[in-house]
């Protein structure tokens, strides 16, 4: 018995042998007149077994079914296995036709003796930066490099964008390899043909993104600045201006981002039985749909600053990783293309700069085109004319991103 009612059986006790009014003992329980009454009626002389209430023991005719509690946990235990328990409740609602709130899945769960698969940590605060006030103003980028298909397939690296002001994740691909430009690339470019060209971009200090080298060379220190990456390249081609994180709190919405994919779209790979980075894409293409459904939210101020590209801009060339080759007069062709298996360059080719790393990086390239197809790829070389006839020319050669089948 507790001391609510052990002090209840007392005021009752002494209002029954009027040492107290009926008022007074309602304003000592905190209860109506009309109540006081009725627990006087209840009174057993010599016994304390009125004061409990009368559904003590019986068991809530709202209660669930066995059977369904039974179902319940069988699913959280087979094939919802590793479901938090609010993925869980929308599965249980949207797929096997339960429709339980999230706290009595909870309870189902917890008095079945089975954890919840989410750690608890004490939350710390921290003030967040105020999200930007229209959509397009500014986008999230970041990679994540999981064992996203856990056992069942190798390690993947996620690349995603998402928006500031409504927490939309923009577009986002799986792909074997690590961060690279190639990857943010293909990303980007659906990003801009889908939703259009942001004001800026707000991203860590990875080497894809910026030079966090010292050497400048002679041409850099005249010019004042360091030659940008490739993907450094496109942006200011773009005219997206770039915000670099000084640390992983700072960009800390597309890193919950990832906190959450990590949970619900792990489990969705799991449910869907993904092997394959292509399986993995097609699962990720339909779970993003679903979590812009769920959790985006609508921005401040209304309006879209998303630039259209225009129609007039080659975007295989945009899109594309370029670099400067010095030739000797009679040797126009040297870059010779060959398949994906094979290597790029030619007899008589002379070093502009960086010759190794540029030749290093083509055959990188090369390889990331091939691991993203089943089939065997070409890859295309465009070669521009040169900055001026003479004995020596300089040619830009870029790799286009998009390949076609070997005839």
């Amino acid at each position: 018995m507790s001391q609510k009612e052990l002090q209840r059986v007392k005021v009752i006790e002494n209002a029954v042998a009027g040492h107290i009014t009926v008022a007074e003992a309602a304003k000592l329980l905190t209860l109506s007149e009309r109540q006081v009454k009725r627990l006087k009626q209840r009174v057993v002389p010599g016994e304390v077994d009125w004061v409990r209430h009368g559904n003590r023991g019986r068991r809530s005719p709202r209660r669930v079914a066995e059977t369904t509690r039974a179902k319940v946990v069988k699913l959280a235990a087979g094939k919802y296995a590793g479901f938090n328990d609010s993925h869980l409740t929308e599965k249980l609602r949207e797929e096997e036709k339960i429709v339980l709130s999230r706290e009595t899945v909870r309870r189902i769960l917890r008095g079945a003796g089975r954890a919840s698969p989410q750690r608890r940590r004490a939350p710390r605060y921290r003030s967040r930066r105020e999200r930007r006030a229209r959509r397009g103003m500014m986008v999230l980028t970041d990679g994540s490099r999981e064992r996203w298909l856990e056992q069942r397939g190798p390690a993947l690296t996620l690349i995603g964008f998402q928006d500031d002001a409504t927490g939309e994740v923009l577009a986002a691909r799986f792909q074997l390899e690590y961060e690279d430009a190639l990857g943010y690339l293909k990303v980007l470019r659906k990003l801009v043909e889908t939703h259009g060209v942001p004001l800026s971009l707000y991203r860590d200090r990875h080497g894809v993104f910026q030079r966090n080298d010292g050497n400048w060379s002679e041409e850099e220190q005249l010019a004042g600045r360091q030659t940008p990456t490739q993907l450094g390249r496109v942006l200011e081609e773009l005219g997206i201006a770039q915000i670099a994180a000084l640390s992983p709190q700072a960009k800390g919405r597309i890193e919950r981002l990832w906190k959450t994919f990590q949970d619900r779209l792990r489990s969705e790979l799991r449910l869907a039985k993904a092997k394959t980075v292509e399986q993995a894409n097609a699962v990720l293409e339909r779970f993003v749909e679903e979590y812009n459904r769920k959790f985006s939210k609508p921005a401040r101020e209304t309006g879209n600053d998303f630039r259209v590209l225009p129609k007039k801009v080659n975007r295989e060339r945009l899109f594309s990783l370029r670099y400067e080759r010095t030739v000797a007069k009679g040797d126009e062709d040297i870059l010779s293309m060959r398949t994906a298996a094979g290597v790029f360059g030619g007899a008589g080719a002379r070093a502009a700069g960086h010759e190794q790393k540029a030749e290093r990086a083509q055959n990188h390239a090369t390889s990331h085109l091939h691991l993203g197809r089943s089939r065997r790829c070409r890859l295309a070389v465009i070669l521009l004319a040169p900055q001026a006839a003479g004995a020596v020319g300089k040619w830009e050669s870029c790799f286009r991103i998009s390949t076609f089948p070997t005839p």
